[in-house]
């Protein structure tokens, strides 16, 4: 830990030196995605409710997703350009030295920028939670918290996985990008309004349902949700973060060097 936040200090210094130009990408990163909540606002204006579900209740996983991959993806941001050592044989450099070759890689780059996307995340999701009616208790106070930590583990996971293909495959797959940026979009929406096929698939092998439909339907009291264990169902989420991490074990032992 003291070393990922000596890494994590290092990157923020050098960001911070281009001042003018971290502020413009991190107000960048406010806007971009907001724009995409303008249009969940008119959608709403237009139907009053999707399947059943209101605008304060999808605001709420809205808020929470893109906190979560604002933290992840300022964070984890090593593995998703891990291909570039890969190819350039950098990689070689890191199984040398006498530190985890994942802290290594996490700490090997760092966008600050994203905390224009996560106080955006972070504004919509106290406005849904002010709006809606909901009886607070603590345990679902922990659930609130244990949705945004979920969703940065399994975004996290997401990224280690994907990063790890590349030593097969040499670079990153855009395929990625079905489960990272589109798992990111459809978590904005309750998973239930979706095909049986896909909520499964996002139930049992990539596991956004339980920082998404299973505590939304907990914390709104829904019926055959009232049950206690719902408020630590997020924790699998976190869980999703130790195949990840064996995966990518597996991949450095079949790493094969440049020879460089």
């Amino acid at each position: 830990m003291k070393l990922f936040l000596k890494y994590a200090k290092m990157w923020l210094k050098s960001q911070l030196e281009y001042r003018t130009s971290f502020i413009l990408l991190s107000i960048g990163q406010f806007f971009v995605p907001f724009f995409v909540f303008i249009g969940m606002y008119l959608l709403f204006e237009r139907f009053d409710n999707l399947a059943g579900w209101r605008f304060q209740e999808v605001a709420l996983l809205y808020g929470s997703i893109h906190m979560a991959f604002s933290i992840s993806e300022a964070l984890v941001r090593g593995f998703d350009s891990f291909s570039s050592l890969v190819v350039t044989g950098d990689f070689d450099r890191i199984l040398v030295r006498p530190v985890s070759t994942a802290l290594q890689v996490l700490g090997s780059k760092f966008e600050f920028t994203r905390i224009g996307r996560l106080i955006q995340g972070s504004i919509i999701f106290t406005w849904a939670i002010i709006n809606l009616s909901i009886t607070w208790t603590f345990l679902k106070i922990l659930c609130v918290f244990l949705m945004v930590i979920g969703g940065i583990f399994i975004m996290s996971g997401l990224f280690i996985i994907f990063a790890t293909m590349s030593f097969w495959t040499i670079q990153g797959l855009e395929i990625a990008n079905i489960f990272t940026d589109g798992g990111r979009e459809m978590s904005q929406y309750p998973l239930s309004i979706y095909a049986k096929s896909i909520q499964k698939f996002f139930t049992y092998v990539v596991p956004f349902a339980v920082v998404n439909i299973l505590p939304l339907n907990y914390l709104l009291d829904k019926p055959g949700y009232t049950s206690w264990t719902y408020a630590f169902i997020p924790l699998v989420g976190v869980l999703f973060i130790i195949p990840s991490l064996l995966f990518w074990n597996f991949g450095v032992k079949h790493y094969k060097s440049t020879g460089s």
